[in-house]
């Protein structure tokens, strides 16, 4: 069983991520093993927001070169948050 904090990783701040967030939208990356309902009850926990809907994507990692050297980069989890309206997440100033 994983701590809350080992569910939700790190928030992705992108220019497409910033857009989102005024349709009430934040974007996270997640653990691979986590579902929609942990996700959810999670950031509504950490967050004092009620979550709407939750979207995942599964991301498989590519493939690269390094000096010849044939890697791969992880796979990882992304989940999109959708909040209430006229609710916010401050992802700036952190955690409460």
């Amino acid at each position: 069983m994983l701590h809350e904090y080992d569910y939700i990783k790190v928030p992705l701040i992108t220019e497409k991520s910033t857009a989102l967030g005024e349709q009430n939208k934040y974007i996270f990356k997640v653990d691979t093993s986590s579902t929609k309902q942990e996700i959810k009850k999670i950031i509504s926990k950490i967050f004092n927001v009620e979550v709407v809907s939750v979207n995942t994507i599964n991301i498989s990692g590519k493939t690269t070169r390094f000096r010849g050297i044939k890697g791969k980069r992880s796979n990882y989890k992304k989940a999109i948050v959708t909040i209430k309206a006229g609710q916010t997440i401050d992802l700036s100033a952190g955690v409460n």
